[in-house]
């Protein structure tokens, strides 16, 4: 479809190219800021949902698309499939269809919705699951095609979109699949009617940065050694961080530790590391998040246990 009045431009057609070859799809659709994917998958595609149901930790993203549809919105115990069947049995009335939003990768607990478990109980519903997949695209998976490739779902009930500006470092959103279905989406869609595209420097920016991921798999090879490496020194040091191969690694509030006196210990050191207290899958307590780059060299790793050691 094309984009309205004169936003049509080689650079997004790029984009949008190198986006599908990445994704392995036949149609991609780009949007300002990946904030957006899930209110374009929602109002999209309403007729095929009755009511929502959202993982209590859910993005702020997934909630305010959530809400701005005016349907029942219930939320379910953080990765409970047990609680979501639950859900799903005492608030859908006969013949209503489920709508499960959550994020993939959570951005600070680092963990993996466990999606293999929701889909039986939302398919046999006639539902379908929407997944902000913000964090794991350009990182899990095979290929880096995110959290449903990572976990071998490839079903048209589970539905991703994704942002340009975590892995890829660029800007912008997108959404991808079979040509008719993210046509019908965008013809649907008021997000691709009235907003405008992204910024012809960072889609070129972006489109650059797919390319490279698809054609250099040793940079995602890379970055989970080194995911692995800091896991496992912290572990050895007997920190609790959850046993993921997302390189978000979060060290929750324990006893003895005083969170923001490590991060400004770190920081003196020379080793940025967010301490974070209200955000969507922060523990109880806060948090530290550190955030590992295929780009980290040996000695920083090194580095960064260390002063851990030192200050815990």
């Amino acid at each position: 479809m094309p984009r309205g009045g004169l936003g049509e431009h080689p650079v997004y057609d790029e984009l949008e190219n190198q986006a599908a070859a990445f994704f392995g799809s036949e149609k991609v659709s780009t949007f300002a800021s990946g904030y957006l994917g899930a209110a374009f998958l929602t109002q999209s595609t309403s007729t095929l949902y009755d009511v929502i149901f959202i993982d209590n930790d859910a993005h702020f993203s997934l909630w305010d698309a959530a809400q701005a549809t005016n349907k029942p919105i219930f939320a379910f115990h953080h990765l409970d499939s047990d609680d979501l069947e639950k859900q799903l049995k005492y608030q859908l009335n006969s013949g209503e269809r489920p709508l499960v939003l959550t994020d993939g990768l959570f951005p600070i607990s680092g963990e993996i919705a466990p999606l293999n478990a929701y889909l039986p109980l939302v398919k046999s519903r006639g539902g379908v699951i929407y997944v902000d997949d913000a964090h794991a695209g350009g990182v899990l998976g095979p290929c880096g095609r995110g959290t449903a490739e990572f976990l071998g779902i490839s079903d048209d009930a589970v539905r991703c979109c994704f942002t340009l500006s975590k892995a890829f470092g660029a800007g912008g959103g997108l959404i991808h699949g079979s040509r008719g279905w993210v046509e019908a989406l965008e013809k649907d869609s008021r997000i691709s009617a009235g907003s405008t595209a992204i910024p012809l420097v960072v889609a070129a920016a972006a489109g650059r940065a797919l390319q490279l991921a698809r054609e250099e798999p040793l940079l995602r090879q890379k970055l989970m050694e080194n995911t692995a490496e800091v896991r496992s020194g912290l572990s050895e040091m007997g920190l609790a961080v959850v046993n993921s191969p997302a390189p978000i690694i979060c060290i929750p509030s324990q006893p003895g530790l005083t969170l923001p006196a490590v991060r400004d210990g770190l920081f003196e050191a020379g080793i940025a590391v967010e301490y974070v207290q209200q955000y969507p899958s922060t523990p109880a307590g806060g948090a530290l998040r550190i955030a590992v780059f295929s780009t980290h060299m040996q000695d920083q790793i090194a580095h960064l246990i260390a002063e851990l050691r030192r200050l815990v």
